[in-house]
């Protein structure tokens, strides 16, 4: 069955706007495990405007699934954090600096030789890789060369586009699973997927490993209930 990595992120951001420590996030990331989820993800930005860097530290030692930290490789500041939390997995992003949210993937061609530098970095630290990739044929083959464990599939066009066409938004998706599960590559997605999309695209993806859902799965906990949120995610996985 694909993993539910549930994503902090909202969480924090909601402490951060009042100051002190309600929501908790640490609360937040343990209760996560257990009401059910596989994994936690954070995604630290180096203005730490949600998950602190602090968050991420307190947080890992006491991880019992799988820990996945996201975040822009270029900033050194994430890459120094990731090599000392030593998280499960590393998911790389091409977020600039100020940027709201992730908006696209890597250009897996122009930046091979980069990524090839970071992602050997945390492969020798004993991470499992992740790079954030479009659903393009071109960019998944592109990735297998930069040696990375896993692909994540950036899905808001599949969001965006579910209610309208939904086959003619997984269409592109599939191609690009296919390919990816025929080149060796893990599969993992995320962004905007949510309890009316999710499990048609799991359906229709092959080899999903993991999904990692944030703000749709806060907001739903907001009206039913942050345990019930998890289970209802997870049941669309099944």
């Amino acid at each position: 069955m694909t993993k539910l990595s549930v994503n902090i992120n909202k969480f924090a951001t909601i402490r951060n706007s009042r100051g002190g420590n309600n929501p908790d996030v640490f609360k937040a990331a343990m209760d996560a495990e257990a009401f059910g989820a596989d994994g936690v993800t954070v995604h630290p930005r180096p203005d730490e405007r949600h998950i602190r860097y602090s968050d991420v530290r307190q947080i890992r030692p006491f991880i019992k699934t799988e820990f996945n930290i996201e975040g822009n490789c270029e900033e050194q500041s994430f890459v120094d954090l990731v090599v000392e939390v030593q998280p499960h997995q590393v998911t790389l992003v091409p977020d600039a600096r100020g940027q709201i949210t992730s908006n696209h993937g890597w250009d897996t061609i122009k930046h091979k030789d980069y990524l090839l530098k970071m992602i050997r970095l945390f492969k020798e630290a004993g991470i499992r890789t992740s790079i954030f990739v479009d659903p393009v044929v071109e960019m998944v083959e592109g990735a297998v060369e930069t040696g990375t464990d896993r692909i994540e599939l950036y899905t808001e066009a599949y969001a965006a586009n579910y209610h309208r066409q939904r086959d003619e938004a997984i269409a592109p998706y599939v191609k690009a699973a296919e390919r990816a599960a025929a080149l060796g590559l893990g599969i993992n997605a995320g962004h905007d997927l949510d309890l009316h999309n999710l499990r048609f695209f799991a359906m229709h993806i092959p080899a999903l490993a993991e999904v990692s859902i944030g703000h749709a799965l806060v907001c739903d906990a907001l009206y039913l209930g942050y345990e019930n949120a998890v289970q209802l995610y997870k049941r669309q996985l099944q």
